[in-house]
């Protein structure tokens, strides 16, 4: 008899758990051995994750990491237009802003759940079925690979929403992109196409999913090809489309459909091309992989738990209300206006947080 390693047994609520069957070379099912699927299942407010999803993914990681029969992990999401975009905005504004002590427990979970996948006896990957954006960038980042389609962002959010991106960018993304490029995406947090994240090292493959006239196409919105600056002589690839040309894109989008059929194959294509190994040397060639990651996460955090928490008395607190409360057309405080508050010599308190958030303001 068979020991059940599981901490607990769970019936998943927040999140989805599959195992579906593991497939040869030639598509045929393989008896016994399966890939195990976590699905993010919170569409309507693009697969954030509340406190009740990081649990069940914590859980999901172990057991899959711990069933005998699973060959490889798939971390993924509901729907085509997000992975994920990080902690559920509405909880962080509800519940946590202004509650450091709460806030802190809620990132010991957070900080489990990055273990989590980073501790995974399986190999980990992140199929990127739409944009991945914050601590969805975090979570995909400690995945082993990233496998996106090609209508999906890229970036940070948190300078811009009151946070650090402490919850694995700033340990992770200079390890895949270098630090300049990570120090761009983490402070000024402008998204990168799937095409220039591929570029840049950020993602394992790119697959197309929009489908027109019946075709898959690349997507209309970037430079798929490489394009050579005329000012730097810089060989870029997937920037944005401008002026005619973009409205030709935006064009071309609408009249497709989204089909992640492509991107389904590449996933099990990869799952397959694992399977194909020894799986002790497949798992101590990940883990020693892993290590980079985790000198840093280690050694980083508990101190940016901390920081995150106290930070929900102040900057955190202002910018996920604002988020959360503004109108659809802006969701961000006035910096001008906090940066001189702050020059002044102004203490943070709610004439500040009222002065400088949008919800406040009269149309």
């Amino acid at each position: 008899m068979l020991h059940n390693h599981n901490l607990v047994e769970h019936n998943y609520t927040a999140i989805l758990y599959e195992l579906r069957p593991a497939k040869d070379f030639d598509g045929n099912e393989v008896e016994g051995l399966y890939n195990a699927w976590i699905i993010l299942n919170n569409p309507s407010q693009y697969n954030s994750y509340t406190t009740d999803a990081v649990k069940e993914v914590i859980l999901a990681m172990r057991e899959a990491s711990n069933d005998r029969r699973v060959v490889a992990v798939v971390f993924t999401a509901v729907g085509n237009k997000a992975f994920c975009t990080g902690g559920n905005t509405k909880e962080y504004a509800e519940y946590y802003a202004g509650n450091p002590q709460e806030y802190k427990q809620y990132m010991r979970l957070f900080n489990d759940m990055v273990s989590a996948i980073l501790m995974n006896d399986k190999p980990v990957i992140c199929r990127v079925n739409g944009m991945r954006i914050g601590g969805g960038q975090e979570i995909g980042m400690a995945c082993d690979f990233s496998i996106a389609q090609d209508l999906a962002k890229f970036g940070q959010a948190g300078p811009k929403h009151g946070s650090a991106p402490d919850g694995g960018s700033t340990d992770f993304l200079h390890l895949f992109v270098g630090v300049e490029k990570a120090m761009e995406s983490c402070t000024v947090c402008d998204p990168w196409s799937a095409h220039e994240a591929l570029r840049l090292g950020l993602l394992t493959q790119v697959v197309p999913a929009l489908k027109v006239n019946g075709e898959f196409i690349p997507n209309p919105l970037v430079r798929t090809d490489q394009w050579i600056s005329k000012k730097t002589g810089e060989i870029i690839y997937g920037l944005p489309k401008r002026g005619d040309s973009l409205a030709e894109g935006k064009a071309l989008l609408n009249s497709g459909e989204v089909d992640l059929s492509l991107l389904d194959a590449a996933v099990e294509k990869i799952c397959t091309k694992l399977m194909m190994t020894f799986p002790n040397c497949l798992s101590k060639t990940i883990n020693s992989i892993r290590k980079k990651k985790l000198e840093h996460w280690d050694q980083n955090k508990e101190s940016n738990r901390d920081w995150l928490a106290l930070n929900m008395m102040t900057e955190a607190k202002a910018g996920f209300k604002a988020f959360n409360d503004g109108p659809k057309n802006n969701r961000e405080v006035d910096f001008i206006k906090l940066r001189q508050l702050l020059a002044q010599g102004k203490a943070w308190d709610d004439s500040v947080h009222q002065s400088i958030s949008p919800q406040y303001q009269k149309s």
